[in-house]
């Protein structure tokens, strides 16, 4: 039998739970089903990680004790997982003995094996990290490079794990594996983050500074360093409490990781090394998706006040709409943009226009015309035969992209079985054919068909909505048992119909409410004339790294770029009628980098490409840097020096200017465009705009 075995982060103790801790649970939940549904045997594991300063200085400024602040506070994502309905067989606790004893039996392993030493260290520690940093690390303020906090200098004999000695085993294991961290271009930033000497890691804190953690087996003075702690549990959470699947086949590795990009690092890193030091095997694939971004592009943080309450969704709107939002809406990988408007957009859409409407055209008309009992299909034509045909397809996909974990586009593969039905249903008008007593077994074909079709969607959608997949089926007189539901012909006709209701009530927003109080508009910079915009426009190289289809829209690819700026930028683009894929994978293209964020159909696009026109509809040429370019090499208009105020422009300012090929070279009016002395070039006919 296979297995599979999803692993979420565990999550910081302190925080309120959010839509960022929220997707991830939801994310691991959904491919737990997805995977049980097809026969596996599955296991999943979320929890918390309760160790750290951070925690004692909480507990400290409370008037309590680190485990009395503990033992109240992981409450918060217990219960919020409880009510989103997920289904995790194990919730780990960092602070729980097996636990606790499986690190000190590590730690003891890798001691008596000479994998860890003590010395010296100074350096600036940043408590909110809870670690140290180079001078080079910190940003611009001398403040941390994560956080932005303030750091402090501090110097103190410390543990240190010999993880430098693992760089070139784990740089073997990366080329021989370059599925193992999805999407590939986040291998592609750990490859990068290789190149450089690997530091070893320091795996200690002294108790007189911090005294909640756990100890060290051969050095009581010292607590362990809290990610050397917390990144343990993945293993320990089987390994330590003795869990096997239900055939009593070991439970590790796990089959998925998943983790925000925020944390590739730690967990693509500091991780792999500890456990290759430990011969323990690793996980088979880690995925890092993206941010909620919020208000057009920003990050969701506590001190913005921007951050998302899953709690205020899911009562108001349900917890499955809330979940299908989630799964649906963000791409794996990708960052993806939350507004409210586009979620009441999309749970309209989709699920009470589309899946909801279906439902209750079918309920409705097997209670009114066949006494509430699905009839029997008399005969099966091609209008039929397509049907049954893409619920097969579907299916199949499902099937098959499930290991690549790419839920938006499955859902998105389910949902257009859905609308099939409801095509089918519009031109085949049943509610016409009741009316004709001589077309009774014509709408008994179409209802039996209609409600096959459903079913089989609703089977499929149950990991993503599973209360509201169950009460659908409950109305269709079925239930989903097993593996063996996901084919065709499971309703046989005769099933009694049950009571039911609308799924997905359409959510209808009170225009009151919208207008209540008047909307405070920002200030403008004041807007540019047609001469500024040229010195204004941040123009550089960039290289393509990662191309994939847009699931919403057919004529968009979303493109992973590489600006030089460390974190690849997302940016959907109109070029699928221009290139394949493979045709931009790795190709330079000139970016405008200081466009203001966009969403497009639901993704976050973060830049413009320049593409000069042609005589043909809708095919583009990218224009293209010199040859020596390098990702992140600023391109700037002869003879106008670029401004340094940062600006970011919006697409009616570029609009203000007319972009021309002559020559094969870009200009501006008469001002070509250049990265480094050489002119930038498109290879469209002269006179033609650059767009």
């Amino acid at each position: 039998m296979k297995n599979f075995y999803v692993t979420t982060p565990i999550y910081y103790v302190n925080d309120a739970p959010h839509i960022g801790h929220s997707y991830t649970t939801v994310l691991a939940d959904i491919l737990t089903r997805f995977h049980k549904i097809l026969g596996y045997q599955t296991y999943f594991l979320t929890g918390t990680d309760e160790h750290g300063q951070k925690v004692q200085r909480a507990a400290e400024k409370r008037g309590v004790t680190p485990q009395e602040h503990v033992d109240e506070y992981y409450h918060r994502f217990e219960d919020l997982w409880k009510k989103m309905d997920i289904g995790n067989d194990f919730f780990i606790r960092t602070t729980m003995p097996e636990h606790k004893a499986y690190v000190q039996e590590c730690l003891q392993k890798l001691w008596d094996k000479g994998e860890i030493y003590s010395k010296e260290y100074e350096g600036w520690y940043s408590v909110g990290e809870e670690r140290f940093f180079t001078e080079d690390e910190l940003d611009e303020n001398k403040c941390d490079p994560i956080s932005h906090r303030p750091v402090e200098w501090l110097k103190e004999k410390n543990y240190f794990f010999k993880m430098g000695s693992y760089q070139q085993k784990l740089i073997d294991f990366l080329e021989s594996h370059k599925d193992w961290i999805v999407p590939d271009y986040r291998w592609n930033e750990i490859r990068g983050f290789l190149k450089q000497p690997l530091n070893d890691l320091c795996i200690s804190r002294p108790k007189a500074r911090l005294s909640w953690g756990i100890p060290l087996p051969f050095d009581t003075d010292y607590v362990t360093y809290v990610w050397f702690d917390a990144l343990l549990n993945y293993v320990s959470a089987s390994t330590a409490f003795h869990k096997t699947y239900a055939d009593g086949t070991p439970i590790w590795p796990a089959t998925y990781h998943l983790i925000g990009k925020d944390i590739l690092t730690t967990h693509c890193v500091y991780w792999p090394t500890m456990l290759m030091a430990l011969d323990i095997p690793l996980p088979e694939h880690v995925l890092a998706h993206g941010w909620w971004l919020v208000n057009g592009g920003e990050k969701m943080s506590k001190s913005a006040g921007n951050v998302v309450n899953p709690m205020d969704y899911m009562e108001k709107y349900g917890i499955d709409a809330f979940r299908y939002f989630l799964a649906r809406e963000m791409v794996v990988g990708q960052d993806a943009n939350f507004t409210h408007e586009g979620f009441v957009r999309r749970i309209n859409s989709d699920l009470a226009n589309d899946l909801g409407n279906v439902l209750n055209r079918v309920h409705r008309l097997v209670l009114n015309n066949f006494e509430g009992k699905l009839p029997k299909a008399a005969q099966i034509g091609e209008a039929e035969k397509e049907v049954i045909d893409l619920a097969g397809k579907v299916i199949a996909e499902i099937k098959e992209g499930l290991p690549k974990a790419r839920l938006s586009q499955s859902i998105e593969t389910i949902m257009q079985l859905v609308r099939s039905i409801n095509r089918y249903l519009e031109v085949k008008a049943p509610w016409k054919l009741a009316k004709d007593e001589s077309k009774k077994d014509e709408l008994a074909t179409v209802l039996y068909i209609s409600a096959e079709a459903v079913r089989l969607s609703l089977c499929l959608l149950w990991p993503v909505i599973p209360s509201k997949a169950e009460e659908g089926l409950s109305m269709l007189g079925s239930k989903f048992q097993s593996a063996e539901d996901l084919s065709w012909g499971v309703l046989q006709s005769g099933e009694t119909f049950g009571e039911g209701k609308p799924l997905f009530p359409r959510i209808e927003e009170e225009k009151k409410q919208e207008q209540a109080k008047p909307v405070q508009k920002p200030k403008q910079n004041k807007p540019l004339t047609a001469e500024e915009v040229p010195a204004e426009m941040d123009i550089r190289a960039a290289k393509i790294i990662d191309v994939q289809n847009h699931p919403d829209a057919d004529s968009l690819y979303v493109l992973q770029v590489d600006a030089g700026e460390g974190e690849p930028r997302t940016i959907c683009s109109g070029l699928r009628a221009s290139y394949k894929a493979e045709e931009l994978k790795d190709r330079m293209i000139v970016l405008f980098a200081n466009l203001k964020p966009a969403p497009l159909r639901g993704i976050m696009s973060n830049g413009m490409l320049f593409a000069g026109d042609t005589d043909e509809e809708h095919v583009c040429v990218l224009i293209a840097p010199p040859e020596d370019a390098k990702p992140g090499d600023r391109a700037t208009f002869h003879g106008i020096a670029p401004a340094t105020d940062g600006r970011v422009l919006k697409v009616k300012d570029f609009e203000k200017i007319s972009l021309e090929v002559r020559g094969k070279v870009v200009f501006c009016g008469e001002n070509t465009l250049e990265i480094g002395d050489k002119p930038v070039t498109c290879d469209v006919l002269d006179g033609k705009k650059v767009h």
